[in-house]
């Protein structure tokens, strides 16, 4: 599958920067606060981690070429800090192509609205892909990413995976 690549982004607060191996010195400081992986488990990553982690996601595609990978950093236009990350996994299903998203924005930089302009930036851009079908797990107790999912147009579904709910949708209109 020819999956398209990530491109620059931007927002009126944001720029989603295509994610590179050289991102990782400045996330491991973004992605440290432990607090951060109440919800979605794990740990804080040590910079090795994240720079392989970093080095196969900027490949943009899975190994078999099955998946497409696109992942962004957002960086704060004013102060050119990265704040966090937005991405989408790109699959074929029945109807078409599909998005699985998600977003991550450092503890320091929290209830900004950045997660939701971010992820409606994303979701703009697959929209123009022609990737028609969104999906998201969320942790059911994770109340600030289910509001950015429901400014997404996803609604909740009955189906869990991993302790996470799917949020779903097709790619309609989305409420930065």
């Amino acid at each position: 599958m020819d999956w398209p690549a990530a491109e620059p982004i931007e927002t009126a607060r944001l720029t989603l920067e295509p994610l590179r191996a050289e991102h990782a010195g400045e996330m491991v400081e973004v992605l440290s606060a432990p607090a951060m992986y109440e919800f979605m488990g794990g740990r804080p990553p040590s910079l090795e981690r994240l720079q392989a982690r970093y080095t196969r996601q900027a490949t943009g595609r899975s190994p078999d070429g099955r998946e497409g990978w696109l992942n962004w950093i957002a960086r704060d236009r004013e102060t050119g800090i990265a704040v966090g990350t937005v991405q989408a996994t790109l699959t074929n299903g029945d109807g078409g192509p599909m998005a699985e998203i998600a977003w991550v924005i450092g503890a320091a930089h929290q209830r900004r609205g950045y997660a939701t302009e971010a992820a409606a930036a994303m979701v703009e851009w697959l929209r123009a892909k022609r990737i028609d079908t969104l999906t998201a797990h969320i942790h059911p107790g994770h109340k600030a990413s289910m509001l950015v999912a429901g400014h997404l147009g996803l609604t909740v579904t009955d189906v869990a995976k991993d302790g996470e709910t799917r949020w779903e949708g097709p790619l309609a209109q989305s409420d930065p």
